[in-house]
């Protein structure tokens, strides 16, 4: 049995699925370790720096949106990460009432709904971009979608630096 990628999509199968799988047990094993008490110098650190790594992940979203930058869909799927992590955190460690329903509500109403937005954002850029590639490489009709194997096959590039020569791994069309 070979087991080599040969292509960068292969590499990033094999390694983060290696990665996803070794996560597991990690996450067992801090949980059920970790004491549920810290206390730490530097929390007013540790979230004025999150919230400024967000306010930077807005305003790169708007500015990949305003110069129409491919990167736009990256941008926002960052963004909307933050926002779920804000949320989550936010929610996990307030310890009094008050807080904790005021966390709550902002989550529910404002992170995660602008988080939804920003993964709907990332949704379209991703189509639209595929769409774009496919006409520019003339893969697919003007009116039809590139299927994913087209795709795979321009892009894959394989262990050598040579683009590969037909679309072998890519994933059936749905």
């Amino acid at each position: 049995m070979r087991f080599r990628p040969e292509t960068l999509r292969r590499w990033v199968v094999v390694v983060f699925t290696a990665i996803g799988v070794g996560m597991l047990p990690w996450t067992i094993w801090l949980s059920t370790s970790l004491r549920p008490h810290h206390e730490t110098e530097h929390w007013d650190l540790a979230w004025s720096g999150f919230d400024a790594g967000l306010a930077v992940a807005f305003l790169l979203t708007a500015l990949a949106a305003w110069r129409r930058s491919p990167w736009v869909g990256a941008c926002a799927a960052a963004t909307g990460t933050l926002l779920v992590t804000d949320a989550w955190f936010d929610i996990v460690l307030e310890s009094h009432a008050d807080e904790l329903r005021n966390a709550v509500y902002l989550a529910v109403f404002v992170e995660l709904p602008v988080a939804a937005l920003c993964f709907w954002i990332a949704y379209r850029t991703e189509r639209f971009l595929s769409l774009i590639v496919g006409r520019a490489l003339h893969l697919a009709p003007a009116a039809e979608r590139p299927s994913q194997s087209d795709l795979v096959g321009v892009l894959e590039v394989t262990a050598d630096g040579e683009p590969a020569r037909q679309a072998r791994d890519a994933d059936p069309a749905t």
